[in-house]
């Protein structure tokens, strides 16, 4: 399994997020609660990223470690 290309292609799903955050952020039409009403799918996505590629990550090694013995 290529961890790194897996990595790198979800770093760039989350560079993507973060640059709709920021949209978000400065739109000065919406209040606050419309803010974070738009916010919390945006942050909950990055937090499934981030805990799919510790996953990935953990399995691999897992993996490596079985394969050892």
């Amino acid at each position: 399994m290529n961890i790194t290309f897996i990595k790198s292609k979800l770093d760039e799903i989350i560079k993507e997020l973060e640059k709709e955050v920021m949209e978000v952020l400065m739109n000065e039409d919406l209040d606050k609660k419309q803010t974070n009403l738009r916010m919390k799918p945006l942050t909950s996505t990055k937090k499934i990223l981030n805990n799919a590629i510790d996953s990935i990550k953990m399995v691999d090694k897992l993996g490596k470690e079985e394969l050892e013995k």
